[in-house]
Order: C-alpha cells, then structure tokens, then sequence
C-alpha cells in the first residue's frame, strides 16, 4: 500500500501558522493559575457568543458533554422521547439513552443526508420532549419546517452544529436558530482545540444560567445544590487556544468552499453524486462526502488508499442497526435513506491547507478509478 500523501485532515498544517501565539497562551494560563473555567474561559464564549449569533456560549467538555447537559437542563427524563437522525455519530442517541429517554429516529434527505423535515411529523407523540436535528457535513438542516413544527407542537430544538461551525440558514448562524445549540471543538472539528472541548448556545437567558450551574455539579453561592449536574467544565487552555483560532474560522471555511467548487467541476461528471449545497443554506463542506452506488464504495476506498489518498466512512452502520440500540426493535429497512447513505457515503479530503497538487492526486485517483471500470 502506497504511503499516504493526502491526509483526511491536516491538523499540524492547521495549527503550524499559530504556533507562537499558542506558546505564549500556555505561558498566559500557566502565569494566571487559572487552569479550568476563569477569565480564559470567559473571553472565549464571549467571543463565540458574537461569532455565533447568540446571547450565551457556554463552553463545557466536549460536544458530547454539550447534548448531555443540554438534555439534563431541558428535564428530559426517563420515559420521555427525543426525535433524532438515525444516520450521525453515536453521541446523539446515546446522551439520549444516557438520560433514560427513548432515541426515536426520523429518516434523511436523500441528498442532503439530513433529517427530512417531510417525515418529522409522524415521528411526533405525546412523549416527544425534544428534536434534536443533526447538522451533518458542515450544512444546516432544512430548519424553517422543522421550527415552524416545534413552535406549533411546543418541542424545543436542539441543534447538533458539531460539524457546521460557521454554517448558516437563511443567513442565520448554525446552532442560533433552534432553541439551543451544541457544537464541538474536537481536533477534526471546524473550529478545533488541541483535545476534546465543546459548547452550548443559546439566547435563552434561564437555559443559559442552569446551564452554567449544571457544568459545575449545580452548585450555586452557599454550596446549595437545584439542579444536579456533572464536571462539563472547559479547561482554561483549550480556550486560550480557540480564542487565538476563532478567527480563522472564515478563511477555513472559504478555502474548503474552493476546494469543493473544484471537486465538483472535476467529479461530477462521474458515476458519483457529489454533495450539493442545499436552498437557503450556506455549507462549510467540514466533510466532502461523496455517495457511490452499487457497491462500489469500498473498492473505491482501497483504490484511494493505493494511490496514497486517505478517506473516511462517515457512518458506516446507521443508528438504529447498532447492537446497543437492538432493544428498540428496528430492523434493517426501516429507516432506508439512512442505510444507502451507510452504504455509499465516502469522505474525501478537503481540509483547508490541501494544495492544489494534492487535490490533483484525489481527483486523478477517484477518475481513474472510474475510467477503469
């Protein structure tokens, strides 16, 4: 197998250039003995905050942490149900299990990938406590009939930006549009931290403050407990560093624009379906993934993988199909936008220091792939 000569991500090229400013930061928090929440911390979700588009930040563990503590501030209890993407990352329905509530999967937009507002209705019960729609790739859901569904039932949203930081909807900010969003800063992550770090957004000013309690067990002034929480807490460091690269955020994500607008000049004249940006969206292309049917996918991979290309399948095995959900009685076919998309999703690289060579390489290999055929 050819050694790899285009990496998924480039994390040491995307931090290379702030290096400097990183040495001083440590120097900053080390000097300060302020190592977990603090000024640091404060600066930060200020500063993410105004990026966002909303009243409140409120940074925590991990994106993780940020649906889980989200869930615990909203009530959400055993019994309840949560509306979710059968086709995401396993923390989604797995904060959900966690709080002892019942993931309900609602199918994807066959192109987007995104859950279909179409079918979200027929999802909806009288034990629906929350949707929590997944915003995958770097492009929002389709968040205006979803809203409008939520306001007229009385379910808040709660959006999973985790990959779509700097995405937006009808020129509103990813996570500023639902009743709550989270996102996460993990180092693959549109806007990343040196380990795991995430947050909470929101304009809900009593959301906000409960939030800020539960990150910290729920102690308030005088060691009284309300609201229990956990240890969701952002490390001073983290933010030192998110702060130096928030800013950079708008030249990442134009720079991975370019490199997809090339991708689809080049591919799309294949026998692959190349992701689209959808109507009212503005799509950061966090991941570029690309959908080959009839079995082709994997083949693909291997073939990339020869040519010293990396991808990645993003998810393989769909939510309700995983061993740790088999209680929930779904059987394959049930939810079949999702299982295509299991089947034919491949992510390419698209990370915003890839050179032009290097994209060159990706588009040569997936083209002589297909001309082979």
């Amino acid at each position: 197998m050819s050694k790899t000569q285009v990496p998924l991500y480039d994390l040491v090229a995307n931090n290379r250039p702030h290096l400097e400013e990183f040495h001083e930061a440590l120097e900053r928090v080390e000097e300060s003995g302020e190592y977990i929440l603090g000024p640091f911390v404060e600066k930060f979700e200020k500063e993410l905050a105004k990026v966002c588009g909303v009243k409140h930040a409120i940074g925590v563990g991990s994106g993780t942490d940020a649906i889980l503590i989200t869930l615990m501030a909203l009530g959400i209890k055993p019994g309840d149900e949560v509306i979710t993407s059968p086709f995401a990352y396993i923390h989604t329905a797995g904060c959900i299990v966690r709080m002892g509530a019942k993931p309900v999967f609602c199918d994807i937009d066959p192109i987007s990938c995104n859950l279909d507002p179409a079918k979200l209705e027929a999802a909806i019960s009288p034990r629906t406590k929350a949707i929590l729609p997944v915003h995958l790739y770097g492009q929002t859901c389709d968040m205006g009939p979803i809203l409008t569904l939520a306001k007229k039932r009385g379910i808040p949203v709660i959006e999973d930006a985790d990959q779509a930081i700097g995405a937006k909807y009808k020129g509103k900010q990813a996570g500023s549009l639902g009743s709550v969003g989270v996102t996460s800063f993990y180092p693959t992550k549109g806007l990343s931290a040196m380990g795991d770090a995430g947050a909470v957004l929101t304009s809900d000013d009593a959301l906000a403050q409960r939030i800020r309690l539960m990150r910290v067990h729920g102690i308030e002034d005088g060691y009284q407990v309300r609201h229990l929480g956990g240890n969701f807490r952002l490390d001073a460091l983290h933010a030192a560093l998110l702060s130096i690269k928030l800013p950079q955020v708008e030249a990442d994500t134009a720079a991975r624009r370019a490199h997809a607008e090339r991708y689809e000049k080049r591919l799309g004249e294949l026998q692959v379906s190349t992701p689209a940006e959808s109507e009212n969206c503005f799509h950061t292309f966090s991941h570029y993934a690309i959908r080959v049917r009839g079995g082709g996918r994997d083949p693909l991979a291997a073939h990339l993988a020869a040519n010293g290309v990396d991808s990645r399948v993003y998810y393989p095995v769909p939510l309700h199909l995983q061993p740790c959900f088999a209680d929930l009685g779904h059987k394959a076919g049930a939810f079949p936008h999702a299982e295509a998309a299991a089947r034919e999703t491949l992510c390419i690289p698209v990370f915003p220091e890839m050179t032009r060579g290097q994209q060159d390489l990706v588009i040569e290999s997936v083209r002589e792939y297909f001309m082979a055929e």
